[in-house]
């Protein structure tokens, strides 16, 4: 199958799903715009994830409009896709445009139209139908614009011709798609997480004291571009002694010293897809005895979160499972008090553990770092509160649990200023998940061995 195919198959199952819910309609979804960055420079463009879901086009400009309608017991589909035209004064510029006359066979869309022609031709296909599917209150400048396109298709009124009475959010819809992933997209996040892998060991090979974080990013980036991939997934997180405390901390100028840790969240984009790697590793190749400490328990945990990942546990299990790791283990070295606590049980009812370990253990994981889909199930009459979203085959979710440990006057010393987080991207299958991110070392001997050379 071709990407093309692939990405028809995805607006079939969009169309059928609209079919079933209101008999037919129309669904609009742009593509992310451009952003300046400053003056006479623009970011690096980045397409929206959901267009791109539907349409492999990665231009910016473009409008993705899909009409549905009754065939016989089915439904027909009719695609038309808006793109900018081609212009060769800006192509010698900004590069080259597909332009409308060679995007239908190159995307296999029916139809393509210059984005010029947007507002007028939204207003022919918009009319008489029952229901417009579109990102709810997504902006004020998407709200004026079909405001103008309901307004057109209200001033053909005396013609017998109406505007649609039925707005739906197409966010729900898609997003339940990409929830599960199909032989293609977990394709790319291998690829994707293998390269993330091989820059992690690069920055754990290369790193000594004296070192600054953003040496250690400029290795990551290195292996990420010269792999392949187009972009990081987020921005790179490189966080040495105290700064492996923050849990968003950005790579900066402090010093990696020996005998401190180093924190790397960090993973690259890959054709649109992301991975999400995490590894803390000592400076100078050798855990401390308190560092070691923390360190076991927390890939323990992590190995207690991915037992319970798994088709049939909730989203929520892993994260309980790996709580109670981690709060023995504080319990264990005395971070929390067994006489103020009372027993575990009580330690995880009060939250006492919420001072060093402050995030859940995953997320979804897919085109977006923090990926879409409701992590709850839909509810039912008989329930006052929506339940934990059951694991299915084809979620692709992280595994990352952490301590995080800062001075203060109740804590030993030893342990001041010890950040510790594991991350593992994990695709749940048949029996339990496959962990696609394990090309670099997770063990605490292995980091150390790894290092030496």
């Amino acid at each position: 199958m071709n990407k093309t195919d692939i990405y028809q198959l995805r607006r079939n199952a969009l169309a059928k799903q609209i079919f079933a819910k209101t008999g037919g309609g129309i669904a609009v979804i742009s593509t992310a715009p451009e952003l300046a960055r400053n003056r006479d420079s623009d970011f690096p463009y980045r397409h929206d994830s959901d267009f791109f879901y539907l349409t492999g086009f990665e231009e910016p400009g473009a409008t993705l409009v899909m009409k549905v309608s009754a065939n016989g017991n089915s439904y027909a589909l009719e695609s038309h896709l808006f793109c900018r035209p081609k212009d060769l004064e800006r192509e010698i510029w900004d590069g080259i445009r597909l332009g409308p006359e060679a995007a239908p066979q190159a995307l296999g869309i029916q139809f393509a139209h210059s984005n010029h022609d947007l507002d007028q031709k939204l207003g022919e296909l918009l009319a008489d139908q029952t229901a417009i599917y579109i990102r709810l209150a997504e902006n004020k400048e998407a709200d004026a614009q079909l405001r103008r396109w309901m307004k057109q298709v209200r001033a053909q009124a005396r013609s017998g011709i109406n505007p649609p009475s039925e707005l739906h959010d197409i966010e729900v819809l898609i997003h339940e798609m990409r929830l599960f992933k199909d032989v293609h997209e977990l394709d790319i996040m291998r690829c994707a997480a293998a390269i993330s892998a091989r820059a992690h060991i690069r920055a754990m090979q290369i790193c000594k004291p004296g070192m600054r974080e953003y040496q250690l990013e400029a290795e990551l980036l290195h292996e990420f571009r010269n792999s392949g991939a187009q972009s990081v997934a987020y921005n790179s997180i490189v966080a040495g002694g105290a700064n492996s405390c923050i849990l968003h901390y950005r790579a900066g100028s402090t010093e990696l010293r020996s005998g401190e840790l180093c924190l790397i969240d960090a993973g690259c984009e890959l054709d649109g897809y992301a991975s999400d790697i995490t590894r803390t590793f000592p400076v100078n190749g050798k855990f401390t005895g308190p560092q070691r400490a923390l360190y076991d328990i927390t890939l323990t945990a992590q190995e207690a979160a991915i037992s319970m990942t798994k088709p049939g546990s909730t989203f929520m299990q892993p994260h309980e499972a790996a709580v109670k790791v981690l709060t023995q283990g504080l319990l264990d070295e005395k971070l929390i008090k067994l006489s103020d606590v009372g027993s575990l049980e009580n330690a995880i009812e009060t939250g006492a553990y919420r001072r060093f370990y402050m995030h859940r253990t995953s997320h979804w994981l897919g085109m977006d770092v923090h990926d879409v889909g409701s992590y709850r199930e839909e509810i039912s009459k008989l329930q006052t509160e929506k339940p934990w979203r059951i694991l299915k085959s084809g979620m692709v979710i992280t595994i990352e649990p952490g301590l995080y440990i800062r001075p203060a006057d109740d804590i030993d010393e030893a342990f001041w200023n010890i950040g510790i987080r594991i991350e593992d991207d994990a695709v749940i299958n048949e029996t339990g998940c496959e962990l696609i991110s394990r090309g670099v070392p997770v063990k605490a001997d292995e980091i150390e061995a790894l290092m030496k050379h």
